[in-house]
């Protein structure tokens, strides 16, 4: 028999499926944490950001109600491969209600946490989990559904924006400032107030109306345990006018923003650094140890395991307002630094966003744009919103959720 016989004859079988389901707690948990060690995180001997998750793989995506987590399989002894998180939350648009100026809102799919194992990439496995994940979505309402990643995260673009029909929508700003070993001083002439959430709630409301992103459900997110508190900056001398009890307006000048802490949902350090950058940070560390009163602007040990802070609902008024905001991203930092497991402050705000000036940060560990992608699902409730959705022009202020992170 001819060898281009027995080639005609040999029989290959066919390549296993891949099976795309959600996540069970019970059986998928140590796979899932196993897959999110091995993923690869930048390019060999480049600095890499690695996420650590803490606990519960479905955590970052908990704090929603609505929220779903699937796996893909893959392989006849049903590998787990793959992974993939989204939520369903309802946001403002930027647009108002041309009469009564009531903001209109838009039901709205974010994806996030999408894990393909190094060893199974091209295979389509990714796509099949974002299809898979829009299609759950959809069900349940979401009329868009977005994604945020780095610039410079190419293959998430191109997964995205060539494969998926995603369409670049934001350009946010992330702003990084890490924590001193010193405390940082703030003028005796700024007073600086803890308010209640129902007061934050009912002052967010009305300043970020006009806001993209901006969550309907203000009050789950202020109330929940990762939030610090939200915290407003005025001058002294209002306090005189101003009662927050009784006031029904705002003062004058004031800058407000509310803290939450990441730790407790995962913690991420730096890793591909060399020796000499190690030592050269900690030589930071120790000459600010060791005379505080310098206010010498050392760099946090994350080469280890650490959490951040992350500033969010920043808003500043007045003739005042940059100088109240800095005092408060001041009171912030001193926060941190009581706390030894926060190395960095972040916040994220629109380019556009006045805020934005008045946040201290430095712009080697910052980056000037975030990219949000977007994609339509469905016939949006509000016809108003296929404008939105085409539009390249963002409201001046983008509401970045923490539970997103």
């Amino acid at each position: 028999m001819s060898s281009k016989k027995i080639a005609a004859e040999t029989h290959f079988p066919d390549p296993p499926a891949v099976v795309v389901r959600e996540y069970d707690e019970t059986r998928d948990k140590a796979a899932v944490e196993e897959l999110e060690r091995r993923c690869d995180v930048g390019q060999p001997g480049e600095a890499a950001l690695v996420t650590d998750l803490m606990g519960d793989p479905i955590a970052r995506v908990r704090n929603f109600i609505s929220h779903v987590m699937l796996v893909a399989e893959y392989g006849y002894g049903g590998e787990i491969v793959g992974v993939i998180r989204g939520c369903i939350k309802t946001v403002t648009s930027g647009k108002t209600r041309s009469r009564n100026e009531f903001p209109v809102y838009v039901k709205l799919a974010y994806i996030l946490g999408l894990r393909v194992s190094s060893t199974h990439r091209r295979l389509g496995i990714a796509t099949k989990l974002v299809q898979e994940l829009e299609s759950w979505c959809k069900d349940k309402g979401a009329e868009f559904a977005y994604m945020a990643t780095e610039c410079n995260n190419h293959p998430s673009l191109n997964l995205f924006t060539q494969k998926c029909n995603y369409a670049k929508f934001r350009n946010p700003t992330v702003l990084v400032q890490p924590v001193h070993l010193h405390y940082k001083s703030i003028s005796s002439n700024v007073a600086i107030l803890r308010i209640s959430s129902q007061l934050a709630e009912a002052i967010y409301r009305r300043i970020f109306s006009c806001s993209e992103f901006f969550p309907k459900d203000i009050d789950c997110l202020l109330n929940n345990k990762l939030n610090l508190g939200t915290f407003m900056a005025l001058p002294k001398q209002s306090l005189q006018n101003w009662n927050p009890r009784t006031s029904g307006g705002l003062p004058t000048s004031f800058a407000i923003l509310s803290i939450w802490d990441t730790k407790e949902v995962y913690k991420v350090q730096v890793k591909g650094v060399s020796a000499l950058k190690h030592v050269a940070c900690l030589g930071t560390r120790v000459l600010d140890a060791m005379v505080p009163w310098l206010n010498i602007p050392s760099i946090p040990n994350v080469f280890k395991n650490f959490g951040f802070y992350f500033l969010f609902a920043l808003h500043m008024q007045g003739k005042q307002g940059s100088r109240l905001m800095k005092s408060l991203c001041k009171f912030a930092h001193n926060l941190a630094r009581d706390d030894v497991d926060c190395k960095l402050l972040v916040a994220e705000v629109g380019q556009m966003d006045p805020v934005r000036e008045a946040i201290p940060y430095w712009k080697k560990f910052s980056w000037d744009e975030d990219i949000w992608c977007i994609k339509k699902l469905g016939e949006a409730a509000n016809k108003d919103l296929d404008d939105w959705f085409k539009s390249t022009i963002p409201s001046p202020v983008i509401f970045v959720d923490p539970r997103d992170l």
